[in-house]
């Protein structure tokens, strides 16, 4: 049976970025999966994922995190993105893997779905999230901003299309 992920575009950082852009999105695949790879120079940030440009209050979603000491969940509504929380170690060069499933995407009749998770390196546990983008348009591109530092340099991206099997 043939492989249903096929890679889409890469983008390894040759330098220090406040974000990757994904752009000119083919609608040949039923989902996407983005796999980051990064490191940043603090213990806490958030990253910020936007479609299609849209930075308008269209965006939702669910947290349910975990450290092995600690549990909880929390809801966000009408934001501006989608975004991700990265519990770090700076003393580790690429301590965030981050996995986002975009289902459905290019669908031009539904909502588009978000799942993601945050498997944070050491001791700061992982993020589990589900988010809706409340907008039916396919999705044809994605930027992924760390919304207040830079992502280090050697940091990957990648991007992957889901075909049908």
């Amino acid at each position: 049976m043939p492989s249903t992920y096929e890679p889409i575009a890469t983008n390894t950082l040759g330098s220090a970025a406040a974000s990757v852009t994904f752009s000119s999105i083919s609608g040949a695949y039923t989902d996407l999966v983005l796999i980051m790879n990064a490191g940043s120079s603090t213990t806490n940030a958030d990253v910020d994922i936007n479609v299609n440009g849209d930075t308008g209050a269209n965006y939702s979603r669910t947290i349910l995190y975990g450290t092995g000491s600690t549990a909880g969940s929390t809801r966000y509504t009408g934001a501006s993105n989608f975004s991700l929380t990265y519990y770090g170690n700076p003393s580790t060069t690429f301590s965030w893997i981050g996995i986002v499933n975009f289902m459905n995407y290019s669908n031009t009749t539904t909502y588009k779905t978000f799942l993601s998770k945050a498997d944070n390196a050491d001791t700061y546990g992982v993020n589990n999230e589900v988010g809706l983008w409340r907008n039916t348009a396919a999705i044809t591109s994605i930027v992924i901003a760390n919304r207040t530092y830079n992502f280090s340099s050697g940091s990957t991206f990648t991007l992957y299309g889901i075909k049908a099997a």
